[in-house]
């Protein structure tokens, strides 16, 4: 289960294809560079068990620098594209990173991140760095004598804002071992050497990385998206056979909107199983694209951590419409606020017990936060039915999903409430047509007349000059008096209901 093997056996055998430039990979390119990315890292000095990070958009380079990190025994850390400086640099120096690479087209914030003592650029230069293709090139193209199974740790922000990196245990097994993920995939979704999987996400994405990367394990084509583009998507599609791909629910909501006469351009029989995951999807969507697509749409619940996972076919969810299926790892174990397990029906914090475990780097007390003598959680509430289906309901930490990327509100309110006109400020999530949800501030100004579309305007700016765009808001409501305890805390879902729709009953 490694591509070292697929190189021997299907050497010209395409392995990465990038959609729009079409530069492509044969799984014997592949072992090739990444064999040469081994051979750099431990140029660097790199050992087992150090760190790298990748600052990078979707690129040919991107998997093979990955995969030479894997089979060094080192620990690679995906960094979004989309933050600042601060916050890409936070990432860097938390994660300890011994060398960096960057892509050229970032190179506005990348020149800012921290200057550690290997940092390489890809695709053009960026000052304080060293492009990356002469200096792999130069290294031989075989394995290195010392290889051993690294791995990702990957950053998932917490309530406070601040990023932390999930990690788990290196393997002392070889370098091609199954993993739980292998296996999954390979039941669920038959996953098997043959399959072209279509990739639309940035590959910083937990999803996108790993599944990609499991792709070539099995031997499969994997088809990049520079960017997602519905009818592109439909396009590849068609063009390369692609039999397996994983999205976002934002991403069907694009494609259903498609006028129908494009829709129907497309033959996209040769899809085997689509998977979607990272947001709710609308039961109408999800009804949707099993009315055109048929019983080949797949669903899971699960997180960065990997501490548990459910699971849901279409047929299953045809007679359970809404719920994110029943657990493969890990036990289901609902509880109340006072850590008492809840029975079927009745709507609690959602834990797994008995999954794998895993820690955030750097900070045992939010490790400790999420666990508990019935396992650990993701933060989400949630039921489960009597025949052990699972259905999500909320989030305890009021995170927003807003195109299947992950916004933490506290954040943005602690650089909002720092406006010197602002009293208070509340951030939530509302309802988006487009995106599942998006950020809606509402702030409580210091003086009630400045209430307005130019502050609205001049606040969205502030936050815009301090966040990455994903987590500023797009649109301000002002109130007289946000609801607060007298204890100091807000009751956000107060706000929160004002802008989505009552459930019935």
């Amino acid at each position: 289960m490694h591509p070292f093997h697929h190189a021997a056996s299907i050497p010209d055998k395409p392995a990465v294809i990038m959609a729009n430039s079409g530069e492509m990979l044969s799984f014997a390119e592949l072992e090739a560079r990444s064999n040469q990315a081994a051979q750099l890292y431990r140029a660097c000095g790199l050992v087992r068990g150090d760190t790298i990070a990748i600052f990078l958009e979707n690129h040919i380079d991107y998997l093979p620098l990955c995969w030479g990190a894997q089979r060094s025994g080192l620990i690679f850390t995906c960094i979004s594209t989309k933050l600042t400086a601060d916050e890409a640099g936070y990432i860097v120096t938390d994660c300890g990173a011994k060398l960096l690479i960057a892509g050229a087209a970032l190179a506005g914030v990348a020149k800012d991140l921290p200057a550690l003592p290997h940092r390489y650029s890809v695709g053009g230069e960026i000052p304080g760095f060293t492009a990356i293709e002469p200096a792999l090139a130069a290294q031989p193209a075989s394995r290195i004598a010392d290889e051993s199974a690294g791995r990702d740790m990957l950053y998932s922000s917490g309530t406070t804002g601040r990023p932390k990196g999930i990690i788990g245990p290196l393997s002392d097994g070889p370098i091609d071992e199954m993993d739980a993920l292998t296996g999954l995939v390979g039941m669920l979704y038959s996953f098997a050497p043959g399959m072209t999987y279509l990739s639309p996400a940035p590959l910083y994405h937990a999803a996108p990385l790993r599944y990609c990367m499991t792709a070539h394990k099995f031997g499969g084509t994997v088809i990049v998206m520079e960017k997602f583009d519905p009818e592109r998507y439909l396009q590849l599609v068609q063009q390369y056979g692609v039999t397996h791909s994983q999205v976002v629910p934002t991403m069907f909501v694009k494609i259903l909107k498609l006028p129908e006469e494009v829709r129907a351009k497309y033959d996209v029989s040769s899809l085997r199983a689509v998977i979607h995951a990272a947001a709710p999807c609308p039961v109408a969507v999800k009804e949707q694209m099993i009315g055109w697509w048929g019983n080949r749409i797949f669903e899971y619940y699960s997180a960065t951590e990997g501490s548990g996972f459910t699971a849901i076919s279409s047929d299953e969810w045809m007679n359970k419409k809404g719920s994110v299926g029943k657990s493969l790892l890990g036990e289901i174990r609902i509880l109340d606020d006072d850590d008492n397990l809840l029975p079927p029906g009745r709507e609690g914090r959602v834990y797994f017990y008995g999954g794998p475990e895993t820690s955030y780097h750097n900070a045992p007390d939010k490790t400790a936060e999420t666990r508990n003598a019935h396992g650990a959680t993701f933060g989400d509430i949630g039921y489960v039915d009597e025949d052990g289906y699972l259905f999500l309901t909320d989030r305890s930490s009021y995170m927003i999903i807003s195109g299947g990327v992950n916004v933490y509100p506290q954040e943005t309110e602690n650089i909002l409430v720092m406006h010197p006109k602002v009293a208070d400020v509340a951030v939530i999530g509302v309802p988006s047509e487009d995106l599942g949800e998006e950020v809606k501030a509402v702030v409580q100004p210091r003086d009630w007349a400045d209430a307005g579309p130019d502050f609205a305007a001049e606040l969205m700016e502030f936050a815009r000059a301090h966040l990455s765009h994903i987590k500023c808001p797009r649109s301000v409501d002002f109130d007289p008096e946000l609801p607060r305890h007298d204890t100091g805390k807000l009751y956000k879902r107060l706000v929160k209901d004002r802008y989505w729709p009552k459930k019935a009953g």
